[in-house]
């Protein structure tokens, strides 16, 4: 946990976008990854693996009916944005903008933008830990570099830059 939590925390953030929640989720990880330690195979790297559950434990909870209704209670309870977490999540202040934006994306794009730049995987890796066609990534990483550069570009002319 103390070698890879933060890792694992920010994936689930950036599908989650709820500091708690992706924090449950870490918990939940580690403990399916010491009850399936046995099912480790050793074919990929440890890191990936736990990723890898990480990824699929998000998606799964993107799907239950009980993460809707938590993000619609959250949508109609909240009016004000609270304290920024994508702060910690990308770094200091001066990247908070770009956080936003990498938060905006699409999920399948998001994913491919914090596991290449954040997480510093390769093509491949990230192919093998999604099981998508690695040109289905290439284009997916494309697609989210041109929506950020759009709305960055956006964004600059509205601060005056």
């Amino acid at each position: 946990m103390n070698e890879y939590g933060n890792d694992v925390i920010r994936i689930a953030f950036s599908y989650l976008k709820n500091k708690q929640l992706a924090e449950d989720i870490a918990q939940d990880v580690f403990l399916r990854c010491y009850e399936n330690m046995d099912t480790f195979r050793n074919e990929s790297s440890y890191k990936t693996w736990v990723i890898r559950i990480t990824v699929n434990r998000c998606k799964d909870v993107l799907k239950s009916w009980s993460y809707k209704n938590l993000a619609i209670t959250e949508f109609l309870t909240y009016k004000q944005v609270q304290p920024s977490f994508e702060n910690e999540l990308f770094g200091d202040e001066e990247n908070e903008f770009l956080s936003r934006q990498i938060l905006k994306l699409p999920v399948k794009q998001r994913e491919v933008i914090i596991l290449f730049y954040y997480q510093e995987f390769s093509l491949e890796e990230i192919s093998h830990l999604l099981n998508i066609n690695i040109n289905t990534i290439k284009t997916r990483l494309h697609r989210a570099r041109n929506n950020l550069r759009t709305s960055l570009e956006g964004g600059m002319r509205h601060y005056g830059k």
